[in-house]
């Protein structure tokens, strides 16, 4: 069975006290949820394993950003500077900056529409229809579809093909334009891993090296 790593923490998950952690907090476990890493390598997706008050695990599909001190940011938003205490392999656990509170952070207070955990980085691509074609570049980028920057005129409801260097070739439809930018909905959904891999192999594909030679 393929777990979607997309869909929140279990409703059954309960804070369990394990006797050989010294933390002084009750860990959640059991806990998958998909946020973004920050740091000067670039962003990165990841999964969160456990979390408590003090601090989160978490595990990525590339090896893990050099820093030690990073942020990580939760699908409404919301960011935490977290510090690392230890690594394994793809798998590190971070210290909060601040005590957090647990149950805010499972649940999620959302201001705004649940969405895709978005990536701002910048991928060349090149747009094209029937009628026109012209290069592009990301803005930012979902599993689910992207902002791009485009010269070309296409129209809304519109079927375009989209390639790149570093993008596997699919199609998308124009749901919006404005001043030279497009959102894109795509036909077919990346799943976490290929979204995470591309966004790695666009801003440090030394990550993937590091992740086959672990392997």
């Amino acid at each position: 069975m393929t777990m979607d790593y997309s869909s929140g923490f279990g409703a059954d998950s309960k804070p369990v006290h394990d006797p050989t952690e010294q933390r002084g907090a009750p860990r959640y476990t059991s806990l998958i949820r998909s946020a973004k890493l920050v740091c000067g390598q670039g962003e990165f997706l990841c999964v969160i394993r456990d979390v408590s008050a003090t601090g989160v695990s978490l595990r990525t599909f590339h090896a893990l950003p050099e820093e030690r001190t990073i942020a990580l940011e939760l699908q409404n938003g919301e960011t935490y500077e977290i510090k690392e205490i230890r690594r394994s392999g793809l798998e590190a656990s971070y210290q909060f900056d601040r005590p957090v509170t647990v149950e805010r952070l499972i649940h999620e207070t959302w201001n705004f529409p649940k969405r895709q955990l978005r990536l701002n980085i910048a991928i060349p691509l090149e747009l094209s229809s029937l009628s026109d074609h012209g290069e592009a570049e990301t803005v930012n980028l979902s599993q689910q579809g992207a902002r791009v920057a485009c010269d070309a005129s296409f129209a809304i409801d519109q079927t375009i093909r989209v390639t790149g260097p570093n993008f596997p070739e699919t199609r998308a439809k124009v749901r919006w334009r404005k001043d030279g930018h497009y959102g894109l909905v795509f036909e077919n959904t990346f799943s976490l891993r290929e979204f995470s891999l591309m966004a790695a192999a666009v801003q440090c594909p030394a990550m993937l090296e590091e992740a086959s030679n672990a392997a």
